[in-house]
């Protein structure tokens, strides 16, 4: 995740990131949406332009799908808390930002991988040193103990149909959640905070004994 350190962070950047929509937003528009006053809106915009994020045309300020996936790397680089600007992220820019930070970690990376015959989505997927991490990206609000339990329970099938279609893999399903405290394990697939996943990727090869690995026999 090296891109855009030089943007300088405005306190209220991070309610900032709901005003970024795909096509044209005037400062009033942002300022609406934000409740950002119009004079730091304008700031915050023109901070974008200058680090290449967005376009401006006349009182207009454009931005694309992605963008704002890079000002929250960009601000989680700054020291900006992982969890709060995840929550001002939707579920896509989630699994982008999850993927994300696996790619920083020379993990080769798919995105929204499917599986066919049973069709199946996995929305992440991590390969390194042989071992894929398979990864369920849940952006809920609110969750209970079980709704992560069937969460678990559909990745661990995911896991095994995607064993079944890639001969020799290893892989190990793996649920990212927005809000928990701490590192959880259902049915020793674990279940990790955003705010925690960096570490826990830093850490997983050395871990790998006590989480669920699925192989091919």
């Amino acid at each position: 995740m090296h891109q855009n350190t030089r943007m300088r962070v405005h306190p209220d950047m991070i309610v900032g990131l709901q005003g970024i929509i795909q096509g044209g937003v005037s400062t009033e528009d942002f300022s609406a949406v934000t409740k950002i006053s119009e004079l730091d809106s304008e700031k915050i915009l023109e901070e974008f332009i200058k680090n290449d994020i967005g376009t401006k045309q006349g009182n207009f300020y454009y931005f694309e799908d992605g963008d704002k996936l890079k000002i929250a790397i960009s601000m989680i680089e700054k020291g900006f808390p992982i969890d709060e600007i995840s929550v001002a992220l939707d579920w896509r820019n989630f699994e982008g930002l999850t993927a994300e930070i696996l790619t920083s970690k020379n993990f080769a990376v798919l995105k929204n991988f499917m599986l066919t015959k049973p069709r199946m989505e996995i929305d992440v997927v991590g390969i390194r040193l042989g071992i894929a991490m398979l990864i369920d990206c849940k952006h809920w609000k609110q969750y209970s103990r079980s709704s992560l339990d069937t969460a678990v329970k559909k990745q661990i099938e995911r896991t095994k149909q995607y064993v079944a279609k890639t001969p020799g893999s290893i892989s190990v399903p793996v649920i990212v959640t927005l809000y928990q405290d701490k590192i959880d394990f259902i049915d020793n697939v674990p279940i990790v905070p955003i705010f925690q996943f960096s570490s826990f990727v830093d850490e997983f090869y050395g871990n790998i004994e006590k989480m669920k690995t699925i192989g091919t026999d």
